[in-house]
């Protein structure tokens, strides 16, 4: 080229299109007697009748392919340039190349004849016969031999009855759900003897390896706010997952039947468990499998979720993506579970636990445009963490993270407030409207009766009787005055006595008994903290939040002691259990609930105590001591703390066939404080 680079091209057509034409040239110069020269490499041209050689050369395509020299090897040179003639000797130092004798005629047509039949059986059309492309292969072997996918899509749950046992450990009592591939129980652990929920499946299911790594990482999570998972195992033809049961929580759509809740409880339902699936989240866990049924509500207000990863694993459900749509999934779920409980409707057209679906032309819609009344900034919430295009081109929520901020950044909801009786307004100083004193022991006439009149004698005189008449009607009209002034003011006296409780006694007003009817309210335990001065690290602090979980299954263990307390010189008085209730409250009533006899003291910090956890036993005050396994403490009066002290001094010795047995240990499944 004129910059003195190299132009790269393609030569393979022109090449075999040049060879094609010099030997249809040698058959012309041979046919007819003459011997020309021709050269390897010369190009096509065109004669001065305008015949193109390149369209007969090709018609003698067989011929070309058979004629062809060889490919340039590393003993046979290339074929020489197009204007180098053929017959050109080769430079000093080149090897020579191959050359063979000139053929003849009949030579010729019969190697022309050969080619061609061995074109049309060996060469086949290039495009057919070029080999087709196989993908690229690891070269290290990636078939996994526990690899689930020989393994049956369905299998039938194993079939168990009531009364069946378990890995000879948990007695199953009654089947609260089943499908074609498994089946959940409430079961009883014999060991520590509590209730607990158990799920079977046959372990030759293609979940059944799913199942048992979703359990054991949703063991690890370790976040009381879900519902544990206890035990995982594979054993023979089953596979059980065992987990909490509580007994006296309701799940979110059971909360759901009478109606939507009202904006508060809303608010802490959809906070606490926004809270806890993104603290799972960020340890890389995801539920996918967030429902009404999961969300149970426990007697002190408390939201945990149940079937963490497990639940998705039982039913084959997963995400493809990654993190990403595992979060959506989950956010999601969160904006359905809200939407129910502000609307009392499923935001999809199906009916679904319990709830009616919205019509099939409702889509995309906020709370707030199904019902009336609902609040404002939830109807929002529900929108932007639900639907992936809210309405007023609100912003969606994707993550557990950003839906946790949004609630963070919302106004608080104030609970509401509680109804106060009704009020009975005072009697008016109105005589007619006053009711009559209720006293058996006098009898009043009714306001403006007259007394009967006195008999006058038969024969009077005109105007004696008319002197008579004036005194008689002066005394009853004083008479009514009278009595109605003390009517009044015996009303105004005793008036709302009369009207709070006119069927009270006159022993039910003294204080004392006042005092005994009263119903004490329970009060919440906000935390429990191990109070173990006298030893070297907390007592039973794995176990701390089963203490006021109100579930009696869930038991606070203490550590297991070799000696009774007390029992020799060296070993410690006792050991406790210190619980807050989050601010002062009045206390007048404490009830535990132990698996075993246990000697216990409940006690409350002194006046002078400023850390009732590094406080000693010697600064707290005995309220009452107490023994058994269902004891209750009733203060003669109540106390006003913010702390109470369970002070343990005598443990039960465990049996020879329980845990840590002949060993001392103490069990509180249940502790309630009321005021």
């Amino acid at each position: 080229m004129a910059d003195g680079t190299k132009a790269v091209v393609d030569t393979s057509a022109a090449d075999g299109a040049a060879d094609e034409a010099a030997l249809a040239a040698a058959i012309d110069e041979l046919a007819d007697g003459t011997a020309r020269a021709t050269s390897a490499g010369s190009p096509a041209k065109k004669d001065g009748g305008g015949t193109d050689s390149g369209a007969a050369a090709g018609t003698t395509d067989g011929a070309a392919r058979a004629a062809r020299p060889a490919a340039p090897t590393a003993s046979t040179p290339a074929a020489p340039a197009a204007s180098t003639p053929a017959t050109t000797a080769p430079a000093p130092g080149e090897p020579t190349p191959e050359t063979t004798a000139p053929l003849s005629v009949s030579e010729i047509a019969a190697e022309l004849a050969s080619g061609d039949a061995a074109a049309a059986r060996t060469d086949p059309d290039p495009a057919a016969a070029a080999p087709a492309k196989r993908p690229p292969r690891d070269p290290q072997p990636t078939h996994d031999p526990r690899d689930t996918a020989t393994l049956p899509q369905t299998l039938p749950a194993p079939q168990r009855r009531s009364g069946d046992m378990i890995g000879h450990r948990y007695r199953l009592e009654e089947c609260i759900s089943s499908t074609e591939t498994f089946s959940s129980w409430r079961a009883v652990d014999e060991k520590l003897r509590r209730a607990v929920g158990v799920h079977l499946m046959a372990s030759g299911h293609q979940r059944a390896r799913k199942v048992l790594a979703a359990a054991k990482s949703a063991a690890l999570l370790g976040d009381p706010r879900f519902v544990q998972v206890l035990d995982a195992v594979q054993e023979g033809e089953l596979v059980y997952v065992v987990r909490e049961w509580l007994p006296h929580a309701s799940d979110l759509a059971k909360l759901l039947a009478d109606g939507p809740l009202e904006p508060h409880e809303a608010y802490q339902m959809v906070r606490q468990v926004t809270d806890a699936v993104a603290a799972a989240h960020r340890r890389g866990q995801a539920h996918l499998r967030l429902t009404p049924r999961c969300v149970l509500r426990t007697d002190s207000g408390q939201y945990r979720i149940n079937g963490i990863a497990v639940d998705a694993a039982l039913r084959g459900l997963g995400v493809e993506g990654g993190g990403e749509d595992a979060e959506r999934v989950d956010t999601r779920a969160i904006g359905a579970l809200l939407f129910a409980a502000l609307t009392h409707r499923w935001p999809y057209p199906e009916d679904r636990y319990d709830l009616k679906g919205l019509p099939r032309n409702l889509r995309e819609v906020a709370p707030e445009q199904v019902r009336a009344g609902v609040h404002k900034g939830l109807s929002e919430l529900a929108a932007r963490a639900l639907l992936d295009h809210p309405p007023h081109h609100a912003e969606p929520i994707t993550t557990p993270d950003g839906l946790a901020r949004a609630i963070a950044l919302m106004p608080r909801i104030r609970p509401p407030q509680p109804e106060l009786p009704a009020f009975t307004s005072p009697p008016r100083h109105n005589t007619h409207a006053l009711p009559t004193a209720p006293n058996p022991t006098r009898v009043v006439a009714a306001p403006g009766t007259a007394p009967a009149p006195v008999a006058a004698p038969v024969r009077r005189s005109g105007r004696r009787l008319r002197t008579v008449v004036k005194v008689t009607a002066s005394a009853v009209a004083l008479g009514a005055i009278g009595v109605a002034s003390w009517q009044l003011v015996d009303n105004l006296r005793t008036g709302s006595t009369a009207v709070a409780s006119p069927q009270a006694s006159s022993t039910s007003a003294t204080p004392t008994a006042h005092a005994a009817t009263h119903d004490p309210a329970p009060i919440p335990v906000k935390d429990a903290v191990s109070y173990n001065p006298l030893g070297e690290k907390a007592d039973g602090a794995a176990s701390l939040p089963k203490a006021i979980d109100d579930d009696p299954a869930s038991e606070w263990q203490t550590n297991w002691y070799n000696d009774a307390f007390g029992s020799k010189p060296g070993t410690k008085e006792g050991t406790g259990l210190l619980l807050d209730l989050g601010s002062a409250q009045t206390v007048s009533k404490v009830t535990l609930k132990w698996s075993t006899a246990t000697t216990a003291e409940l006690r409350m910090p002194g006046k002078n105590v400023g850390n009732a956890q590094t406080a000693k036993p010697g600064d707290f005050t005995v309220l009452g001591k107490k023994a058994g396994t269902a004891v209750e403490y009733n203060l003669d009066s109540p106390v006003t703390t913010r702390y109470l002290l369970i002070w343990l001094t005598n443990l039960s010795k465990n049996p020879d066939g329980g845990p840590n047995p002949g060993k001392y240990q103490a069990f509180l499944g249940d502790v309630k404080v009321f005021g």
